[in-house]
C-alpha cells in the first residue's frame, strides 16, 4: 500500500467585482469551504486571493465558490 503526500501550496487567483468589506468575507467564506484549502488571503484593492491548501485545486470548483459569493474569476 501506498501513501500519497502533498505539500502546502500556494495559488493565485483575480477576482472581479469585489468592491467592499463584505465581499472580502464573501469570497474568503465560500473559499475556505473548497476541500483541501487551509486560508485564504484577499487583497480588495487589486482583487487578487491568493489560496493556501495542501492538496492540488480544481480550478471549476474555484470559480464556483467565487460565483457563489456572488463574483467572477477572471480567466
Amino acid at each position: 500500500m501506498s501513501t500519497t503526500s502533498t505539500s502546502p501550496a500556494t495559488t493565485r487567483y483575480q477576482v472581479s467585482g469585489m468592491t467592499c468589506d463584505h465581499c472580502v468575507m464573501a469570497v474568503r467564506r465560500e473559499l475556505s469551504s473548497v476541500p483541501g484549502v487551509r486560508a485564504v488571503n484577499v487583497t480588495l484593492a487589486t482583487g487578487d486571493v491568493t489560496v493556501d491548501h495542501d492538496q492540488p485545486l480544481d480550478r471549476a470548483e474555484v470559480a464556483a465558490a467565487i460565483d457563489e459569493a456572488g463574483y467572477r474569476l477572471a480567466d
